[in-house]
């Protein structure tokens, strides 16, 4: 975990410079880059492991940076902003974030958050062999590569939109809590203020649709959860 490439894409040198210390300490593998345009280039021509994306950068915002980069890369990104407001979460989710730091963040919480995204990207090497593949009316799960396909059409999904698809397939027809869903997918604590879950779901259910999945084959349970049928 520790040996990790992280790239680090925020306009700020103190902070850029502050957070970048503070992981080489632990042990990770540092890029910087300060404006979006370069920081695009870097993610989209380098292997990393995961990228942290501050929203307001010059040039080229962070959502634009997210929304090229996911044509081609399925990388974890965690987004780094100074605004907390709902919307730039949704925008950011939607756009094909997995997960969301707002300013001023603690670095405890910032390096147990990249843990868990570390911990999630690299999920599927670790399957076990007999359990590699799911095919379900249509659908089909490649766990180890991470990919999606819905009547031969190819889904693009995020690492964490993934293993929220895997899991809730793997589980056919049996609703999943939120809390479950949270600590086995999001691998943090439920928190009833807290939306992203229910992001990463719609977002997947959209995409799913595109391609001609019916929209009750992932429902939601009001009051009790998730369900893939």
């Amino acid at each position: 975990m520790e040996s990790a490439r992280i790239l680090i894409i925020e306009d700020d040198p103190t902070l850029n410079n502050q957070v970048a210390d503070l992981l080489r300490a632990q042990g990770f593998r540092i890029e910087q880059y300060y404006d979006g345009q370069k920081g695009l280039f870097a993610a989209l021509s380098e292997t990393f492991d995961l990228i942290l994306l501050d929203v307001l950068l010059p040039g080229l915002n962070g959502f634009s940076v997210l929304n090229r980069l996911r044509k081609s890369r399925q990388t974890p990104v965690m987004m780094l902003t100074a605004c907390g407001a709902e919307e730039e979460r949704i925008e950011g989710y939607s756009k094909g974030a997995d997960d969301y730091l707002p300013k001023p963040f603690n670095f405890t919480e910032m390096k147990l958050r990249i843990d868990a995204l570390l911990r999630r990207s690299r999920w599927q090497r670790e399957a076990p062999a007999k359990s590699s593949q799911l095919e379900l009316d249509g659908l089909l799960l490649k766990r180890q590569k991470q990919q999606a396909s819905f009547a031969g059409e190819p889904v693009e999904l995020t690492s964490i939109q993934f293993r929220l698809l895997w899991t809730l397939a793997e589980n056919r027809h049996e609703v999943l809590s939120k809390p479950y869903l949270y600590q086995t997918v999001l691998e943090r604590a439920f928190s009833r203020y807290d939306r992203s879950l229910d992001m990463h779901l719609s977002r997947v259910r959209r995409k799913l649709v595109d391609v001609g999945m019916p929209a009750e084959r992932l429902s939601t349970v009001h009051g009790k959860g998730y369900v893939f049928v």
